[in-house]
Order: C-alpha cells, then structure tokens, then sequence
C-alpha cells in the first residue's frame, strides 16, 4: 500500500538523520532502505518543523518496521493515511533542508 505521511521532524536530530541517509546506513537496511531514502528525497516541508511525503510499505501496522528502525528517532507527530499512488507534496525540498544544516 501507499501511504501519506505528515511528521514533525526533531530538529536536533537532523544532523544525525542526514548522515544515516547520506552514508549509507539507512539505504542499506532490509528491506526498506531504499524506500525510505526514495521517500526522504520525496518529502517536502509543508509547516514550520513539519513534512510529509509518500511511501509504500507492506506492515501491519503501516510503517511498523520504519518506525521501529529510523522514523520514531527522527520524527514525532506521525499522521499516515493510504492513498492511492505516490505523490510529489507541494513545499521546500526536505533533503536540501538537511543538506544546508551539516
């Protein structure tokens, strides 16, 4: 399924998010890795600490196994919702953001 996802991302955390996404930690996790960093080149920013993207996932509870291993370090508040296919959220690029904080 596709999911739509609304978080708060935690700011003094980021640092360490970029990295895990830039060195390889994150993309080479089984067997979501390569989604999550699909989802975070993705993801906008929508609000003042906030994001949302779109991504696909097969747990139940959806993004069980995501959470558990990145998302619940790195972000609170998450809203997730099914929708229908990807989609490209209107907003500041998410990765730039954590791009100019390193």
């Amino acid at each position: 399924m596709i999911y739509s996802i609304k978080a708060k991302f935690i700011e003094k955390n980021m640092e360490e998010f970029y990295q895990k996404l830039t060195d390889g930690t994150i993309e080479n996790q089984e067997p979501d890795g390569k989604e999550i960093l699909s989802s975070m080149n993705r993801a906008k920013i929508i609000g003042p600490g906030e994001i949302q993207w779109s991504e696909m996932c097969f747990c139940s509870p959806p993004l069980k196994h995501e959470r558990q291993t990145v998302y619940d370090k790195f972000f609170s508040d998450m809203e997730i919702k099914v929708i229908d296919d990807y989609v490209e959220f209107e907003g500041k690029s998410f990765i730039d953001y954590l791009k100019g904080i390193e």
